[in-house]
């Protein structure tokens, strides 16, 4: 709904996580058939426009009330104008297993992070053009922050992206938008079979 919420979205970025990560949660089967499993904490970073960003909101407020077993921390960075809003803050505030951190320097943000989640600066939803023009651009994902960033963090995206992502790092096997996107279809396919019966 325009700058509200994707649920969508937020479902198969939860599914992707778990499944490239290798995340446990408290449900009957919620371990992950992957290889590897996650230990510890599970710290998720938010990047760029965090007010307009409908898949944020909504991907926050998920995970936080999820049966993730691992302490979560969601690292909102953003630009000043762009943090996230107070009332997705005050909702993930109720769930005691979530914390939240605020950073807006990028190389400051991903370090230890499991998760990359950058969004884009939504040209549309600013009123004003120099408002726009002034945090266009704030953060870019390139190689420089990737060779950085954990060895093991994985780069997510919603998708479409303009500039915000480097076209460099799409060989970076740790950039799985793609295979993101490629979930979605899956994930709503489950979504349809449950809401109108498989035959």
């Amino acid at each position: 709904d325009g700058v509200g919420e994707h649920p969508t979205q937020a479902l198969l970025d939860t599914f992707t996580i778990w499944d490239e990560l290798g995340v446990s949660l408290d449900v009957a089967g919620g371990d992950s058939k992957n290889a590897k499993t996650h230990e510890g904490q599970l710290i998720i970073v938010l990047l760029g426009d965090l007010k307009h960003g409908r898949t944020v909101h909504s991907l926050a407020k998920l995970l936080a009330r999820s049966s993730i077993k691992h302490e979560l921390v969601l690292r909102y960075c953003a630009p000043p104008s762009l943090e996230m809003p107070s009332h997705v803050k005050e909702y993930v505030e109720k769930f005691p297993n979530a914390k939240q951190e605020q950073y807006t320097d990028m190389g400051e943000a991903v370090k230890g992070a499991n998760v990359l989640y950058v969004t884009r600066v939504q040209k549309e939803r600013f009123e004003n053009a120099d408002d726009y023009e002034n945090v266009k651009g704030a953060y870019v994902v390139d190689t420089a922050l990737m060779e950085s960033a954990p060895s093991d963090m994985i780069v997510m995206h919603p998708l479409p992206r303009v500039d915000e992502i480097s076209t460099e790092v799409d060989s970076d096997p740790r950039a799985c938008y793609f295979r993101q996107m490629e979930n979605g279809m899956f994930v709503r396919m489950a979504i349809l079979a449950l809401i109108l019966g498989t035959p």
